[in-house]
């Protein structure tokens, strides 16, 4: 299965955007992504239905960040750009007729729902501030960064 990229790949953009003076355009960030711009277009109206981005258009408009980056979580990004669940495991049937698939399927929606909480809490935690701060001493570190 194919797993859902969504949230990965708007992080990406999102720092990026936050490391430049002006607006990046739909065809830059899908340039950088290897998508379409529409496509790009799509994904980023979440974000600024959500106040975390803002467009403008015209001659040196595009899109840039309109939040401050310590407010904003990977959860709250997840949901802007309309994540998929966070887990795709799930049970054949929802209500079953057989005694040991009820008692398997309460095991695996206990376990779902203990993992889901604690992924939700974690990713609610790390700010898109501090994936920035990760960023920039990853490049102090290694002598600077270059490229998309």
């Amino acid at each position: 299965m194919r797993s859902d990229s969504r949230l990965s790949r708007m992080l990406h953009v999102l720092l990026h955007m936050a490391r430049h003076d002006r607006p990046m355009t739909s065809e830059a960030i899908a340039a950088m992504l290897g998508t379409n711009p529409v496509v790009v277009r799509r994904t980023m109206a979440g974000l600024r239905e959500a106040g975390y981005v803002r467009s403008d258009k015209g001659h040196g408009g595009g899109w840039a960040i309109a939040a401050d980056l310590a407010t904003v979580s990977l959860l709250d990004i997840h949901r802007a750009v309309g994540g998929p669940r966070l887990f795709a495991i799930g049970n054949d049937r929802p209500n079953p007729d057989c005694a040991v698939e009820r008692v398997v399927n309460a095991a695996i929606e206990d376990a779902l729902g203990e993992a889901e909480a604690l992924l939700v809490a974690r990713l609610g935690r790390i700010s898109l501030a501090e994936l920035a701060r990760g960023f920039d001493a990853h490049c102090a570190g290694s002598g600077g960064c270059g490229g998309p």
